[in-house]
C-alpha cells in the first residue's frame, strides 16, 4: 500500500464545519486528451463511471485519481512548462517539492490504469527502473514527457462529499499517444465504456458539475491556442458558494 501522501492546503480561509464536511482533499489529477485533428469542433476523451461506485458513479468524466507513492519517481523525457509549474504552487500553503511534476505524472499513469493509453516517447526507450504502477510503461519503452501537457485547471471537491479531491486538469494532444493496451475498459472496471466526443456533445452527458465547468475553461484556453499567460481557474466552494479564481 503506498505510504501516506503529503497534501496541498488551499490559501483561502476555511469554513468551520463539522469534522466530517472538513474532509482533507487529496491531491489528484486528471487529464484531457484532445483530438483536433480534421475540420469541426475538437474532441474529447471521456469514461463512463462503473455505476457501482461510491464516488460518481455512472458519470462521464476524465480519467485521473490521486498521487501514488511512484509518481515522485518516474523519469520523463521533458519538464512541464514553467508557467504550469508556477501556477500549481500558487494558492497552496507550503507545497510538496516537485509538486507539478507528481501531479502530471499522476495524470498520465491514471490515464494509462483506467484507459490502457499511455501517453509520452518511444525517442530514449524504456525507463531503466520504473516504480511501482509504471512497469506497463518499461514493457513498451515509453517515457512520460510532460512539456507536451497543458494545465487548464484547479477544482476541489465541496465538503460533505464521501470523497474528496484536490484536483489539477492537464489537457494533451492526442498525437501523444504512444503505445495502447486493450482490455482495460470493461463492465466490472472503473471505466465501462469510453468516447471521444465533440465538445457540443460532451456537454449534453450525465456529468459531474465540475467536469462541465472545466469543458468550458478548456475551450476558451482552446481559442487562446494554450497561451502561457491566459487565464488558469481555481474552481472551489467557500461557504456554500461556488467560487471560480485566477492562479
Amino acid at each position: 500500500m503506498p505510504e501516506p501522501q503529503q497534501e496541498s492546503e488551499i490559501a483561502i480561509t476555511p469554513e468551520r464545519k463539522p469534522a466530517a464536511a472538513r474532509l482533507r482533499p487529496r491531491d489528484a489529477a486528471t487529464l484531457i486528451l484532445l483530438d483536433r485533428r480534421g475540420k469541426g469542433a475538437p474532441k474529447v476523451l471521456m469514461g463512463r463511471r462503473n455505476p457501482n461506485l461510491a464516488f460518481m458513479p455512472g458519470k462521464f468524466v476524465f480519467p485521473g485519481g490521486r498521487i501514488e507513492l511512484g509518481d515522485r519517481h518516474m523519469p520523463v523525457a521533458g519538464a512541464l512548462p514553467d508557467y504550469a509549474e508556477a501556477a500549481l504552487t500558487r494558492q497552496v500553503s507550503r507545497p510538496p517539492h516537485h509538486l507539478g511534476r507528481a501531479l502530471a505524472l499522476a495524470a498520465i499513469r491514471e490515464t494509462y490504469e483506467e484507459t490502457g493509453l499511455l501517453l509520452g516517447t518511444r525517442e530514449h526507450g524504456a525507463p531503466e527502473d520504473a516504480p511501482a504502477g509504471w512497469e506497463g510503461f518499461a514493457r513498451h519503452g515509453v517515457l512520460p514527457d510532460l512539456e507536451a501537457l497543458h494545465l487548464v485547471a484547479r477544482a476541489i471537491t465541496p465538503p460533505k462529499r464521501v470523497r474528496r479531491f484536490d484536483t489539477r486538469f492537464f489537457a494533451v494532444d492526442r498525437r501523444l499517444v504512444a503505445a495502447e493496451e486493450p482490455g482495460r475498459v470493461s463492465a466490472d472496471a472503473e471505466f465501462t465504456e469510453l468516447a471521444w466526443v465533440r465538445l457540443d456533445a460532451a456537454r449534453a452527458l450525465d456529468l459531474p458539475y465540475i467536469t462541465r465547468a472545466v469543458l468550458d475553461d478548456l475551450e476558451a484556453q482552446i481559442a487562446a491556442d494554450f497561451a502561457p499567460h491566459r487565464m488558469i481557474p481555481f474552481h472551489f466552494e467557500r461557504y456554500g458558494r461556488r467560487e471560480r479564481i485566477p492562479l
